[in-house]
């Protein structure tokens, strides 16, 4: 044999790679012998001493990545041991190595015949062969596992002359003795020198005849297994095929390395392929790419290959090429096809066979999938936009009966129907699954011109799909319809710009939608109707033209953690006997409400956040109904909650607050229960209710507006319990022109014009209720209002603690009025209240005082401990007075005019005690100046004065506001006049959207 330096001509392997014809290499392997032979070399390497040349005694390899990865320390010198079984393989340094696993098909089976559309199976056939790879990188900058070897340097035979010290039986000649404990290598110098690792393995043999024939074996396996440079079996092993690769790599453990090096597999995988990174298959039905770095495999490109190997392709002119050149198209068991149809029919009795569509445009195949086929795109780029299926006829793919565990990935379907033909489409569609079929869709992107029907229609008791991470977008029509008691699992698909909905449910269809995009449609986004039901949680819904989600005809969808905004008319609108559960959506940006409900509909709005809406944030209209708990409602141009029209929702545990408008605006006969809110911080009123409307409000904190907390206005009614009502730039309940609210068991207090103000023809039953700590009286009732205050406690105001006046009227009874700074009860300007049986208790000033032509009827009062007096009448007063008591009152006006003190000294420009004053002629002072009787006596002692009436006024004299000083005072201070009237309520109206 001749040496293997003169057969190895890296020139002559370089060229046969460039040349438009060659013959690829073949490799016959065994365990004890293996031939590579090419267009123009011939490597031969025997590792043992008898040649054995039978494939098919030796185990297939698998095609898994190996266990270790190789050393290139020094390897131990371990005794070799007996000969290996049939399924392991011997390495270099004779020691055992762990069999693989056969391939899923054998190589013998590349040569049966299968039958395709009746004809014979085309010879499998294979790509041309993988390019060449040289040095140690490639052109894509891999570097491989393994440090290129160098050759070893050339003999010396001088220097091996005088070698000292060599072992018994060996000599620099090269010959073999019977006897000789080692062997020389193939340049002439002694194996004992190499390291362990590069030791060939030695051999006992009974007669020395053949002992050159042997010397030249262990030559050439000794320099092909160790010396031959790394860059060299790479350019040998790129022109092997996947299953030859394999085999070769049980030769050694270097030639296992070099075998699966993932450049070496990644230019075969995309020859078959076509993918940019790798595909795997992670379940039934599941099919991802991933990136190199994320893999958890040593050669993610050897890894895939393994698990897509059984697979057939779709390839259109390669089953011709591979009849008309079968000598180049062998070495490989790949089955193509020129069409998806007759692979499919390819497969009839087959178990999830698995198919494979190349790049192309596949039209007028007629599709109708009925086993568990795996139908996958292929492609380099993106894949789905590069491998379209299309029809304009029938649907373009149908799914039916026995499609259980079927998959369909990474392709586009179209359906384009000729609009000038006559046929119907309404019930064809680019993608059809009926009863009793679970098909997996993945990845792919699906269009429909049909301006009838949907671009996807899933119909029928049994129909499961699971669709993923598809684009359903610019369809004529609606984009997915689900019908007829249907179900599956929607996840993460976009589903934009189509004419119609985004999304159909109806017929007691219950998908289960996740994560899915839906936005920019031309009509709503997702409608369910007709009974259809539905979860659907995660999904982003947006600038969709209608609302973004409409429940309609007793449809009870469940919407969870959904994101529904920028509408251009709404965000969800249920009617006309609508139902279902939003629960935990984020709603916002909307044009119009948020939530619309209508139509005798009865939703349930829970935990969500509803705000920045360009008008209202929850508009229930037209005897609407609904449970509106636990949601977050803030920063919406118009009322965070519109109730109107007989519709009777309840409203609770809702936080209701910095609204441009108003908080919760009843009107229009709207009633509801709206209990334990928090509504605050908004422009206008928290509450309004108008115009024959009847809410019922139970323990709402209403605090911290810019105006009113609760405002009844236009015969507004309803009743009012429990609540607390604080902190409002104007009065905390405002009650005008008819409105007849009840008001009970509240806390109403920190108001800056009065706690309740009642006016303008205003009634209305306060009973039981806390009025304290406003800023001024804690009831005003004016302008011909009557209402009727009962057991009521109004105590610690910064003014009066009821003031009427007017001609305002009312009932007071059984209330317990005390620690006012001003009178307890202050009557004015001809008003005519009736007071019966009320406590009015240690006020800083009188306990009632009545002035300025107006009168009351006071009965079975108790009035007590007042600082000022118990009851004051102004000149002319005459009230209609029983059984009341009137004691233990401090008197202090009394006491200081007797005592010659001025009254400014008791009341400073705060209070205004009831007792005569004059008026100063000399002085020129007003009616509008007053001057006590004391000051008149010695302040102004021999001036021209005048008597004006006994009545409430602070002492202008003592305060300093006359030319002369005041002789009983010590300082003036400047007047500052006190105004008992509150701030008009500002007056506006919440627009209403029909």
């Amino acid at each position: 044999m001749r040496s293997v330096t003169s057969c190895v001509d890296t020139k002559k392997v370089r060229y046969s790679h460039e040349k438009k014809h060659y013959e690829p290499p073949v490799v016959i392997v065994s365990r004890k012998f293996i031939i590579i032979s090419g267009h123009s070399s011939l490597f031969y390497c025997a590792v043992a001493k008898k040649s054995v040349k039978i494939v098919s005694k030796m185990p297939s390899p698998s095609l898994r990545s190996p266990l270790y990865s190789l050393r290139r320390s020094k390897r131990k010198g371990t005794k070799r041991g007996a000969a290996a079984s049939n399924n392991s393989r011997v390495n270099s340094d004779g020691e055992e190595g762990a069999g693989e696993g056969n391939l899923q098909n054998n190589a013998s089976s590349a040569n049966n015949e299968n039958p395709v559309s009746g004809s014979v199976a085309p010879q499998p056939v294979v790509p041309s062969a993988v390019g060449l790879v040289t040095g140690g990188a490639s052109a894509a900058g891999h570097q491989p596992p393994y440090d290129l070897r160098r050759k070893s340097p050339h003999h010396d035979p001088a220097a091996a002359a005088v070698a000292p010290n060599y072992p018994s039986g060996c000599n620099p000649s090269g010959s073999l003795s019977s006897n000789s404990a080692c062997a020389a290598g193939p340049s002439g110098y002694a194996t004992c020198m190499l390291p362990a690792r590069k030791r060939p393995r030695r051999t006992c043999y009974t007669s020395s005849e053949n002992g050159n024939s042997v010397d030249e074996q262990r030559s050439a396996a000794h320099y092909l297994q160790y010396e031959l440079p790394d860059e060299v079996l790479i350019c040998i092993f790129s022109y092997l095929f996947e299953r030859d690769l394999c085999r070769v790599s049980q030769v050694c453990k270097r030639f296992q390395s070099i075998a699966n090096d993932t450049e070496l597999w990644k230019t075969l995988y995309q020859r078959v392929f076509e993918y940019d990174t790798p595909l795997f298959h992670t379940g039934i039905c599941k099919y991802e790419f991933i990136a190199i770095e994320e893999s958890e495999y040593d050669n993610p490109w050897k890894e895939s290959f393994k698990q897509l190997n059984h697979g057939v392709h779709v390839r259109p002119g390669f089953q011709e090429k591979a009849l008309k050149y079968p000598s180049r198209y062998k070495g490989r068991s790949i089955a193509y096809f020129d069409t998806i149809q007759s692979a499919l029919e390819f497969f009839d009795d087959a178990e999830s066979p698995l198919v494979f569509v190349h790049k192309g445009s596949y039209q007028r195949e007629y599709l109708v999938v009925e086993n568990n086929v795996n139908i996958l795109g292929c492609s380099s780029g993106n894949v789905a936009e590069n491998v379209t299926i299309e029809r304009d006829t029938e649907s373009t793919v149908t799914f039916m009966e026995g499609a259980r565990s079927s998959y369909l990935g990474y392709v586009t379907l179209k359906f384009s129907p000729d609009i000038s033909s006559s046929v119907p489409h309404h019930k064809h569609y680019c993608l059809e699954i009926g009863e009793n079929c679970s098909p997996v869709i993945d990845h792919c992107i699906i269009r429909s011109s049909s301006v009838v029907g949907a671009a996807v229609c899933v119909t029928g008791s049994g129909a499961e799909p699971i669709i993923r991470r598809c684009d359903i977008s610019d369809c004529e029509n609606v984009g997915l319809y689900i019908t007829d008691h249907a179900q599956g699992l929607y996840e993460d698909n976009e589903i934009s710009r189509n004419a119609l909905a985004g999304i159909w449910v109806k017929n007691h269809a219950n998908p289960v939608m996740r994560r899915n995009h839906i936005h920019h449609g031309r009509d709503v986004g997702i409608f369910t109707f007709d009974n259809g039901l539905g979860y659907f949680e995660s999904n982003n819904i947006h600038n969709n033209r209608i609302a973004g989600f409409e429940v309609k005809a007793g449809a009870n969808p469940t919407v969870v953690r959904c994101e529904i905004h920028h509408g251009q008319t709404g965000g969800i609108y249920v009617h006309e006997s609508g139902q279902g559960q939003f629960i935990e959506n984020r709603i916002h940006s909307n044009n119009f409400a948020g939530v619309w409900i209508t139509s005798n509909s009865n939703p349930t709005i829970r935990r969500n956040e509803i705000y920045n809406g360009h008008q209202g944030g929850v508009y229930i209209f037209g005897e609407g109904r609904g449970l509106i708990e636990h949601n977050n409602i803030y920063g919406n141009a118009l009322a965070g909650i519109q109730i109107r029209t007989n519709s009777d929702p309840i409203v609770r545990h809702n936080k209701i607050h910095h609204g441009q408008h108003g908080g919760i605006y009843v009107h229009e006969k709207g009633q509801g229960l709206i209990e334990e809110n928090e509504v605050y911080a908004n422009t206008l009123a928290g509450v309004w209710i108008t115009t024959g409307s009847t809410p019922v409000l139970r323990r709402n904190r209403i605090h911290s507006g810019k105006q009113v907390g609760v405002y009844f206005y236009d015969n507004g009614h309803g009743r009012l319990e429990d609540n607390d009502i604080f902190n409002h730039l104007y009065s905390g309940v405002q009650i005008r022109t008819g409105s007849n609210p009840i008001i009970r068991r509240n806390k109403i207090w920190g108001g800056q014009n009065g706690g309740v103000l009642v006016y303008n023809g205003g009634l209305g039953l306060l009973e039981q209720n806390e009025i304290f700590d406003n800023a001024m009286a804690g009831v005003w009732i004016k302008t011909d209002s009557n209402p009727t205050l009962k057991r009521n406690k109004i105590y610690d105001g910064r003014d009066g603690g009821i003031c009427i006046f007017n001609g305002g009227k009312g009932i007071l009874e059984e209330n317990d009025i005390f620690r006012n700074a001003q009178a307890g009860v202050l009557i004015s300007t001809q008003s005519h209240p009736i007071l019966r049986r009320n406590r009015i208790f240690d006020g800083l000033a009188a306990g009632i005082e009545i002035t300025n032509n107006a009168t009351a009827t006071l009965e079975f009062n108790q009035i007590f401990n007042n600082r000022f007096g118990g009851l004051c009448l102004a000149s002319g007063v005459t009230p209609i007075c029983k059984g009341n008591k009137i004691f233990n009152n401090q008197d202090a006006v009394e006491k200081a005019v007797n005592g010659g003190q001025c009254l400014y000294k008791i009341s400073s420009y705060t209070s205004f005690p009831m007792h005569d004053f004059y008026r100063c002629r000399t002085c020129n002072t007003t009616d509008r100046n007053a001057i006590c009787v004391n000051c008149i006596k010695t302040c102004h002692a021999g001036h021209d004065v005048e008597f004006i009436r006994h009545d409430r006024f602070f002492c202008d004299c003592g305060a300093g506001t006359l030319t002369n000083q005041c002789q009983l005072q010590g300082e003036s201070t400047q007047d500052t006049d006190t105004l008992y009237d509150s701030a008009a309520p500002v007056e506006s109206h919440t627009v209403m959207v029909n």
